[in-house]
């Protein structure tokens, strides 16, 4: 029995299986951050040539989200998700049984595209529920979150005691379990797009140019995740070295810090769908840079880390979750396609910034990073504030 559309909107038990079902779908894109090294050993190969798995699915991610995530606007958004789904059961399976790297290669470039899914019910949920947007994307993004930010832990504790082919394994079953849960509760929502392929490319560029708010929430989110991403980086290296010489279980507890940060996410949903985003975003943005003062400050202490950890977390989702708000309510029958346009310059940003950490870590450590973190940070909080000096210069 399929779920159809209430007056109201979604279901709260619906809304809750769409955040299941997107934090278990894109787990899959850092399940084998932790696990690279096993993955060498099994196969016999270098720990540079294992490292290249985790490249090729943050490159599927990225053709999925381009070439995939329009379609939404196109075909059955329920229909599109559940094709993804079965595709990515049928890949993980044979993840679990690859005979040698070149597979592994192969299945973990199939296997970032199919993680898409999880773009498609955010547009969905977002169409379908007008009134509490913010609230019910933020809820969905909260899953999301987790599934980010759990997957390291999961793998890793998993590889530690079986082996990394249940890491996939288990994930297929989960998998399988959110396909029948979708086909359940999963409601169906019309699309008006009726074009072909191409020129619903050409349209998904086009929101970019329509939409200046689009570009505005794009920048900022970018800027941000790229602080997230060079944060997240870095902080591995920094724990593991003097004066903390953590080892790699030590550091994997911070992600549960950063999991009870993500938790706070439809908090600043909510504030988006009363209309307060510029003063959600102004403090999320506020609590990046103080997170990052605590990091430089007291870049020895381990307990301040930890709150640089959660308020570092809490903000940039929070940032996330309203922008995400924001786009929504430009064109409903859009907003797949408008939601390619953020998350690709979204995972752009977290690209540079990734990069661009590292390049900082290796020319002057912890210190520098916190600086090329406060930058990019600062340029956002003027972007937020931008509005506001405007107006106040205009009633002068």
């Amino acid at each position: 029995m399929e779920q159809q559309i209430s007056s109201n909107g979604l279901t709260k038990v619906q809304v809750l299986i769409m955040a299941i079902a997107s934090g278990v779908c894109v787990a899959n894109v850092y399940y084998n951050q932790p696990i690279l090294k096993d993955i060498a050993l099994s196969f016999r190969v270098s720990e540079g040539e294992a490292g290249i798995i985790s490249v090729l699915t943050q490159v599927g991610y990225g053709l999925g989200i381009f070439f995939l995530i329009p379609l939404g606007d196109k075909i059955n958004k329920k229909k599109l998700i559940l094709s993804l789904l079965t595709c990515l059961f049928c890949l993980l399976i044979l993840m679990t049984f690859s005979q040698n790297i070149i597979e592994v290669w192969i299945l973990s470039v199939a296997i970032g595209i199919a993680t898409v899914s999880a773009q498609i019910i955010l547009p969905l949920a977002a169409s379908i529920d007008r009134v509490t947007t913010g609230q019910t994307v933020g809820n969905i993004f909260t899953g999301i979150l987790i599934g980010v930010l759990g997957a390291r832990v999961f793998s890793g504790y998993i590889t530690e005691w079986l082996s990394w082919r249940y890491v996939y394994g288990f994930s297929a079953i989960m998998i399988l379990i959110v396909i029948v849960l979708l086909k359940i509760y999963l409601p169906n929502a019309k699309n008006e797009f009726n074009g072909y392929y191409l020129e619903l490319l050409s349209s998904t560029l086009h929101q970019l140019k329509r939409f200046s708010l689009l570009r505005e929430a794009s920048l900022i989110s970018g800027l941000l995740f790229g602080v997230f991403c060079s944060f997240w980086t870095t902080l591995t290296f920094h724990l593991s070295g003097a004066p903390f010489n953590f080892e790699s279980d030590t550091i994997g507890m911070y992600g549960f810090v950063a999991i009870a940060g993500a938790l706070m996410a439809p908090v600043f949903g909510k504030l988006a769908d009363r209309g307060n985003s510029q003063r959600s975003l102004t403090i999320a943005v506020s609590l990046v840079i103080a997170s990052l003062v605590i990091a430089k400050v007291a870049s020895t202490s381990a307990i301040a880390i930890a709150i640089a950890v959660l308020l570092v977390d809490v903000g940039v989702q929070a940032i996330q979750v309203t922008n995400v708000a924001r786009i929504y309510t430009l064109d409903a029958q859009s907003n797949s396609r408008i939601n390619t346009v953020y998350m690709t310059i979204y995972f752009i940003g977290g690209s540079v910034g990734t990069s661009v950490g590292l390049l900082c870590w290796n020319l002057g450590g912890w210190n520098l990073v916190t600086w090329q973190m406060l930058v990019f940070t600062l340029i956002a909080f003027f972007i937020i504030v931008r509005p506001k000096i405007a107006t106040t210069i205009t009633n002068k």
